[in-house]
C-alpha cells in the first residue's frame, strides 16, 4: 500500500539536485580542492538513490531500478562523503590510497548485486527491499562500507566539532556546523538499518531529514568561510 510517505523521495531528489549544483560549482572554484569532489559524488549518488526510490513510487517496481538503487544506497549514500573527509583528514597520498581501496571495494559489491538473481516472492509493487536479492550473502558489503562511512563522516565531523569547540567564540559556528552533519550523516544510517529489518519508509524519512541538515552545516562552514575573508580585507 502507497502513502504519502512513498513520495518523500522525489523530495529528496529534488533537494539532491539543488544541493549538489552548490557543490559542483564550489569544486570547480577549487579543482584541487579533492574534498568537495567527493562530497558533490556523495551528494549526486544520494540523488541517485532517492530517484530509484521515486521512480518506484510512481512507475513500480524494475530490476534495473532496484539494483541501482541498492548499490547507490546501500554503497554509496555515504562512502562519497565519507571519503570528502578522509581528504581533510589525511596526507593527500594517504587519502589516495584510501580512495582506491574504497573504489575497487565497491566495484567488487557492484558486481556481485548485478549477478545476483532476483528472490522474486520478495518484490513489491511500489516499495524498495534488499530482500529482494536471491544472494543474501551480497547484503554483507553494506553493513562495511557503512561502518566505513560512519568512522569518517561522522566520526570526522564530531571530531572537527570538538576541535572547534576548543578554540577561540568564533569558531563556533564551525563547531555548529560539524553537529549538524554529524547528525544529518547519523540518520540515514539508522534508516539503512531499518530498511535491513523491512521498514523502508523510515529511511526514506531519515534520508530527507538528514540530507537538510548535511546542507545546513555545509552553508554554515561556508558561511563562516566567507565571513573570515571579508574579516581579513
Amino acid at each position: 500500500m502507497t502513502t504519502f510517505v512513498h513520495y518523500i523521495p522525489i523530495a529528496t531528489t529534488i533537494l539532491s539536485l539543488a544541493f549538489g549544483r552548490v557543490l559542483f560549482k564550489h569544486w570547480r572554484q577549487k579543482p584541487k580542492a579533492y574534498y568537495l569532489l567527493w562530497w558533490f559524488i556523495g551528494v549526486a549518488m544520494y540523488g541517485v538513490g532517492t530517484l530509484t526510490e521515486s521512480t518506484t513510487t510512481l512507475l513500480g517496481w524494475n530490476v534495473f531500478v532496484f539494483k541501482s538503487w541498492y548499490i547507490s544506497g546501500a554503497l554509496l549514500g555515504g562512502a562519497p562523503l565519507a571519503q570528502g573527509t578522509v581528504y581533510l583528514l589525511f596526507r593527500q597520498k594517504t587519502a589516495h590510497w584510501m580512495s582506491a581501496g574504497l573504489i575497487i571495494f565497491i566495484v567488487t559489491a557492484s558486481v556481485c548485486i548485478i549477478s545476483s538473481p532476483i528472490e522474486w516472492a520478495n518484490v513489491e509493487l511500489h516499495r524498495l527491499s534488499g530482500s529482494a536479492l536471491a544472494w543474501n550473502w551480497v547484503r554483507l558489503f553494506s553493513p562495511f562500507i557503512n561502518i566505513y562511512a560512519f568512522i569518517f563522516l561522522v566520526g570526522g565531523a564530531i571530531w572537527s566539532a570538538i576541535q572547534y569547540a576548543r578554540k577561540k567564540q568564533t569558531d563556533q559556528i564551525r563547531m555548529w556546523g560539524n553537529i549538524f552533519i554529524a547528525v544529518g550523516a547519523t540518520l540515514p544510517g539508522i534508516g539503512g538499518m531499518s530498511a535491513r529489518l523491512g521498514h523502508v519508509e523510515v529511511l526514506y524519512v531519515t534520508e530527507f531529514i538528514g540530507l537538510i541538515l548535511i546542507w545546513v552545516g555545509y552553508k554554515a562552514m561556508s558561511r563562516r568561510t566567507t565571513n573570515s575573508i571579508h574579516e581579513n580585507q
